[in-house]
């Protein structure tokens, strides 16, 4: 099993029979930012399943949609709010047969996609989370699922969003992910640590890959730095940049 970084909250999870790509977005679409993340090369004897947790530019680019004319076996799980028309996609060159490969999906809800089996979390910004059980292993897209927490927002709306995220998180309470991709974000300060260290204590996960740290990833080692408890530091995965790739065992 492979997991690739591409960029921000992209990644790439390849396993014996699928293949995942969560939240790709052309790394030039984003301003003030340059992203270098690229697809790899899909494997052709895999079923290939491409997730949008919601469609802000840096999680959601409907030029994957291209990737249905190279390779025959492409699903996509979007979030509702990436809901294209029909006539918006035959104006764009995509026709029925990609229609038919898209699969629309609601928060807190459960789906059956191919071999795959998909329930939602509700985003505390935009859309959905993504809680995905393939070939007997989970994994778990936040998205923008997070504890925001922003100087100067107010005890009300802060207040809100925490009770918000920490009802979302107890509906993992009887999960256990092999991979988890958890935002990290720098914009937040002092308090870029809340969600995902609640994660990280509440919620069980072997691998958990900081994401959306928008290529800071001093983050990883500041929050490092603030236990010294070998166990809950060896979940963490030390991402250092674009496009690497990290290799695990079978389960």
């Amino acid at each position: 099993m492979k997991v690739l970084f591409i960029h921000h909250s992209s990644f790439y999870v390849e396993l014996e029979k699928t293949a995942l790509l969560f939240d790709y977005f052309d790394g030039s679409r984003i301003n003030g930012y340059t992203f270098s993340g690229k697809i790899p090369p899909l494997p052709a004897d895999k079923e290939v399943y491409c997730f949008a947790s919601h469609k802000h530019q840096d999680h959601f680019d409907m030029d994957i949609l291209k990737l249905a004319k190279i390779h025959p076996k492409v699903h996509y799980v979007l979030s509702k709010d990436c809901k294209m028309s029909r006539n918006f996609l035959l104006k764009h060159g995509f026709g029925e047969a990609v229609m038919r490969q898209i699969t629309y999906v609601a928060p807190e809800k459960e789906y059956k996609v191919g071999d795959l089996t998909v329930r939602t979390l509700r985003s505390t910004d935009a859309g959905v989370a993504f809680d995905v059980s393939a070939e007997g292993i989970q994994i778990y897209h936040a998205g923008d699922l997070n504890w925001w927490h922003w100087e100067g927002a107010g005890d009300l709306v802060n207040g809100k969003m925490q009770k918000d995220f920490k009802r979302e998180m107890r509906r993992l309470s009887d999960a256990h992910f092999r991979f988890a991709f958890v935002p990290l974000d720098p914009r937040m300060g002092r308090d870029a640590f809340k969600g995902f260290d609640y994660f990280m204590k509440n919620v069980s996960a072997d691998h958990v890959f900081p994401m959306h740290m928008w290529q800071d990833y001093s983050l990883i080692r500041s929050y490092k730095a603030r236990t010294d408890n070998d166990y809950f530091l060896s979940r963490i995965v030390d991402i250092t940049g674009e496009n690497e790739c990290f290799s695990f065992e079978k389960p």
